[in-house]
């Protein structure tokens, strides 16, 4: 069987990573990249060391169900990076990538010790055509292959410019990599940043690192910025289970939310926590001051209380299943609520967090909410929104791509695979394969929840693409995602 892998990010490393630990396979692999920062995708490429990863690394291990596989590579290196707070190390994301890129050439050597060809073309694919029995895999030089399957890893979109500022001198479109964008920025000039997420907190400290001196603005319609990570803790969900998840399906035929909330609140009981104590504070954080609760959330890192860590782990770990099946009016309700779920699901690490309120105790730092749009006037640039306007001399775009955006590079491929009935549009988003030889892994997968995917998940999609290329597709596994230590 010969396999074509399109695209060579995280996702690419896990598909590899998944054959060569499966003895079964024989056939060609080639995958195609065109990126010089192979295996690394968009997020691990090399960068200025304040760009860390965003987690500790047993949840940021790309082999499917060995949570120590990035802390074995890292071996004795993690102590130069431990964040005391969280009592685990935080790596610049240029070494975690080049433990993605360790991981793709020990999977290569591997398969290639066990008789398989494993060739690489650097170049991007424009198309994938029926070939009697077979898919034609075509790249924009002509090169291509002949195979049997195709797993689509082609990561995910870049920043959508809201305000149409693309091309005007000053504003920069994407941050990333910002050892390169951020070291054009002068060190006094008054900075916006378009955004509070966590792409938006890379940005703040990096310029930070940089020795930037000028005023920083975070710019966002709701001026919400992520949590907190809280240091990791030696215990289970007993209630909110993949094994729960699935009974309610098979017992009402679909989940409600009301039914998920339930299971939450019996781990809350169970612990001998308020539940509604708990779901006050999360939406509190919608209308308090973000350096209060910045402070506050920092001084609750080692707070053994296990809501925010059970809830953390439900949205990467179930969310995915159980987001597919909940009534259309439960998932209008999470929508509602999507910037404060995404800060609860992908918070900030300690690290950064500290950094964060010593900027806004400065004065440095100021965070703006209600924003309506951003113009530029006189070489530079002003904001407009329900606090009126500010100005700056530098606009950095740091809006999080959503999930299952098609990103710009695949938009011919995902119309070949659309034409050819190999896939089809998912109506909210992303890529369904309408035929059993083409796999999604990432982000680009139709149907799944507004929350960035993990590399657990993304290891776990992986595996489960590698499994039904192998034996065909199972439901052995209903939820699909791994259970985090």
């Amino acid at each position: 069987m010969d396999i074509a892998i399109i695209g060579a990010g995280a996702a690419a490393v896990g598909v590899l990573d998944a054959l060569a630990a499966d003895p079964r396979g024989r056939g060609s692999i080639t995958v195609f990249e065109p990126s010089p920062h192979r295996w690394r995708g968009r997020p691990y490429g090399p960068d200025l060391d304040a760009v860390l990863v965003n987690a500790p690394p047993a949840i940021m291990s790309i082999r499917h169900g060995d949570f120590g596989h990035f802390a074995s590579w890292l071996g004795g290196a993690g102590a130069a990076h431990l964040d005391a707070l969280l009592e685990r190390p935080l790596v610049p994301r240029a070494l975690y990538g080049r433990y993605l890129e360790d991981t793709a050439e020990a999977a290569t050597a591997t398969l290639r010790e066990r008789g398989r060809e494993v060739r690489i073309v650097a170049e991007r694919v424009t198309g994938v055509a029926r070939t009697a029995a077979r898919l034609s895999v075509t790249a924009e030089t002509g090169a291509g292959a002949v195979v049997d399957q195709v797993v689509l890893c082609v990561g995910g979109g870049v920043p959508d410019d809201h305000y149409g500022l693309a091309g005007t001198r000053g504003f920069i479109a994407d941050p990333y990599p910002m050892e390169r964008t951020l070291g054009e920025i002068p060190p006094g000039s008054t900075v916006a940043v378009i955004g509070s997420g966590l792409t938006a907190v890379d940005v703040v400290v990096s310029l930070a690192a940089n020795g930037h001196r000028g005023r920083i603005t975070l710019l966002s319609r709701t001026g919400m910025l992520p949590h907190v990570w809280q240091r990791p803790v030696d215990r289970r969900p007993q209630h909110l289970t993949a094994g729960a998840v699935a009974a309610l399906e098979r017992e009402d035929g679909t989940v409600a939310l009301d039914d998920l909330v339930a299971l939450l609140r019996a781990e809350l009981d169970t612990a001998g926590e308020d539940f509604a104590g708990f779901a006050a504070d999360l939406l509190a954080a919608e209308s308090e001051d973000q350096a209060e609760r910045l402070r506050a959330q920092l001084g609750s890192v080692a707070d053994p209380a296990i809501g925010r860590r059970f809830l953390q782990e439900a949205a990467h770990m179930l969310g995915p299943f159980a987001w597919r099946r909940l009534p259309e009016p439960d998932r209008d309700r999470l929508r509602r609520l999507r910037r404060l779920i995404t800060g609860v699901a992908s918070p900030m690490v300690p690290v950064n967090a500290a950094i964060l309120l010593q900027l806004f105790e400065s004065g440095q730092l100021g965070i703006v909410s209600g924003l309506r749009g951003v113009k530029p006037v006189d070489g530079g640039f002003h904001a407009y929104g329900d606090a009126g306007e500010s100005v700056a001399d530098v606009v950095v775009n740091a809006v999080n791509p959503l999930p299952q955006a098609v990103p710009r590079g695949a938009a011919s491929l995902i119309e070949s695979l659309i034409a050819e009935e190999l896939a089809a549009p998912h109506p909210s988003g992303g890529l369904d394969p309408a035929d059993p030889r083409v796999h999604v892994v990432g982000d680009l997968a139709g149907g799944g929840p507004f929350i960035t995917s993990s590399i657990p998940g993304i290891a776990a999609q992986a595996a489960s693409a590698v499994g039904a290329m192998l034996t065909g597709p199972s439901d052995r596994n209903p939820i699909g995602m791994p259970v985090a230590p």
